[in-house]
């Protein structure tokens, strides 16, 4: 069997890593019926400290293509991502393409595939945030319609994808993210130390913030009330440690807005360091997906800078606050955290074991399923 990831954004090398390591396990105890696994990066993320790092870090095989695409609006990255994935794959002709979460990569490999009848598989499916306006919920709703298997983390996302008519090829495997954690524990405390001590930090002395969507970084508004919020509680007894993504920076400075000092803004992270930092965190303020999700692994408590959010367990387990950017929404939740007692914590993302039950998945598949044979429940009527 031979199956092609394609990835190109931070969240999708960690996702694709524990995939890596699970074909790499399969094919050394069944050598006979063994793998072969490429990768195409589109470059979507570039910068070595978004892209080359992780690489490095996570110990996974370097890209077998790099297409070097990008940054650049929607519409002319994704129009560069279909030209160059559809040279390789017609090129590779691989029994499978595997995307995974909700980028424009993963939009762009899934209709590739589509076009030359390649199935489908989807990590990470099945996430709904119900607003349209975020340019991730278009490439995953799209992106789930042309898959043949829809690897979904949680009963949430089997459930919304039955509500779209689709329950054919749905497989209930938790969080490949969660398998990233438990793998790189005793891995992270080797660094855990050195990346506080750098920062001059203690544990649980700190709040660590991220903001890099669209919806903030691209909003005046939005944007201006979080940079004074967070200089309003970094002015508290925590300093605000803030790994700032390119696109904020940017925008930051354009709109001639300025950090306090207790602000301390650093470079992105490399994957161990971030989880480092998440992990001794006291509390997590975020408009990422994947920091809220990790945020709850780590069992630390999140307010989320967004209007909704895909993760709504976090939230119903009482572990993340939804509060969009608001100043005094966003202080009353921080307020709110600090007084708040330990919630009870479940392992709602699986038993850290989604990227082996996948590769047991994309074996049988092989036998099972044919491209274009999946109906959504009213075809079938």
């Amino acid at each position: 069997m031979f199956v092609l990831s394609i990835v190109g954004a931070r969240p999708q090398f960690i996702k694709a890593a524990a995939v890596i390591w699970a074909i790499a396990e399969h094919n050394r105890e069944s050598a006979d019926c063994a793998i072969t696994h490429k990768i195409i990066h589109t470059g979507q993320h570039y910068d070595d400290n978004m892209s080359k790092v992780f690489f490095d870090e996570l110990e996974i095989p370097r890209p077998d293509y790099n297409l070097g695409v990008g940054s650049g609006p929607h519409g002319v990255q994704t129009g560069q991502m279909l030209e160059r994935i559809e040279a390789v794959l017609g090129k590779e002709k691989p029994d499978r393409v595997l995307v995974y979460g909700d980028t424009n990569s993963t939009l762009a490999g899934a209709l590739v595939a589509a076009k030359l009848q390649i199935p489908i598989a989807h990590v990470e499916a099945g996430l709904r945030s119900f607003n349209r306006r975020m340019p991730e919920e278009i490439n995953r709703v799209l992106t789930d319609h042309v898959s043949d298997i829809l690897f979904c983390p949680t009963e949430t996302a089997v459930k919304n994808l039955a509500n779209e008519g689709i329950s054919v090829g749905i497989y209930l495997v938790g969080d490949v993210m969660y398998d990233c954690v438990l793998f790189y524990a005793n891995k992270s405390k080797a660094i855990e130390s050195d990346t506080l001590e750098k920062l001059n930090i203690r544990p649980k002395s700190y709040y660590l913030a991220t903001v890099h969507r669209a919806e903030n970084t691209d909003d005046a508004a939005r944007l201006s009330n979080i940079v004074q919020t967070l200089n309003e509680v970094a002015a508290t007894d925590c300093p605000v440690i803030l790994p700032l993504h390119p696109r904020t920076v940017a925008s930051v400075a354009g709109l001639g807005f300025a950090f306090s000092n207790n602000v301390e803004v650093i470079k992105p992270l490399s994957y161990l360091k971030m989880v480092a930092l998440e992990k001794n965190a006291k509390l997590i303020l975020t408009d990422s997906g994947g920091v809220q999700k990790e945020a709850y692994l780590l069992r630390v408590p999140c307010i989320t800078l967004r209007d909704e959010t895909e993760w709504v367990e976090t939230v119903e387990a009482g572990w993340n606050q939804v509060v969009g950017a608001e100043k005094s929404a966003i202080m009353e939740a921080v307020s709110k955290a600090d007084r708040a007692q330990t919630h009870s914590w479940e392992p709602i993302f699986g038993q850290g074991h989604s990227a082996e039950k996948i590769c047991s998945i994309l074996l049988s598949s092989t036998k099972a399923l044919n491209y274009g044979s999946r109906k959504t429940s009213a075809e079938r009527k």
